[in-house]
């Protein structure tokens, strides 16, 4: 059971936590953690790509020429996919790209990448994470404290707080999210984990 040091906003040790083994401290399964990152991008693509076909081109409606007796080869639309301003052969159309995999596997997965940031010492535990009002300067007051405001950090709470959110939201190497939005993609694309105290008890009470 791995065992991280607690600490306040000003970097300073308060105390330390206990982790869940079954959560923080299991085999990593690469395949498992990939498969997962492929199936949270996918169901971000809207495959909204579309081609026409030669049904859907405008005109073609006449034969352009007489079948026998022109020298010329067969046609019987100015829209066929082998004329210029035709309609595409094989293009691509509109098309579901999402996929799902058991909840057991995303569950693992999602271990999987906790484990490896508890492994790596790139997960820090917060005491609390707040502020008295909404300010993109104290929050990267905050994240300079802790050396990170050069690196991509991710920092969950309990719920959603609004100064919170509001202060970081246009800062690009800084993303906040609540416990039950927690993801595979967003731990992997960032340098440094950030949880608050009530967080991992959160993340403890729903998937140990």
């Amino acid at each position: 059971m791995p065992t991280l040091p607690v600490y306040d906003m000003t970097n300073a040790k308060v105390g330390d936590i206990e982790l869940a083994a079954e959560i923080f401290d299991v085999e990593i399964n690469e395949g498992l953690v990939h498969q997962a990152v492929v199936m949270q991008l996918a169901s971000r693509r809207l495959g909204t790509h579309a081609t026409k076909t030669r049904g859907m081109v405008r005109g073609g409606g006449r034969k352009p020429w007489r079948q026998k007796g022109t020298g010329r080869a067969r046609a019987g639309s100015r829209r066929s996919p082998l004329w210029r301003g035709g309609g595409t052969i094989f293009g691509p159309h509109p098309r579901e790209y999402s996929f799902t995999m058991p909840r057991k596997q995303r569950r693992l997965a999602l271990k999987c990448v906790l484990t490896d940031k508890v492994k790596n010492d790139s997960l820090i535990i917060l005491d609390d994470l707040n502020f008295d009002e909404p300010k993109t300067k104290k929050f990267v007051e905050f994240q300079k404290t802790f050396g990170v405001d050069g690196c991509k950090s991710l920092f969950i709470t309990k719920e959603l707080i609004d100064n919170v959110v509001r202060s970081s939201n246009n800062l690009q190497n800084a993303k906040t999210i609540s416990a039950i939005q927690l993801n595979v993609f967003d731990i992997l694309n960032s340098k440094k984990l950030f949880i608050t105290k009530d967080a991992i008890e959160k993340i403890q009470e729903v998937y140990a």
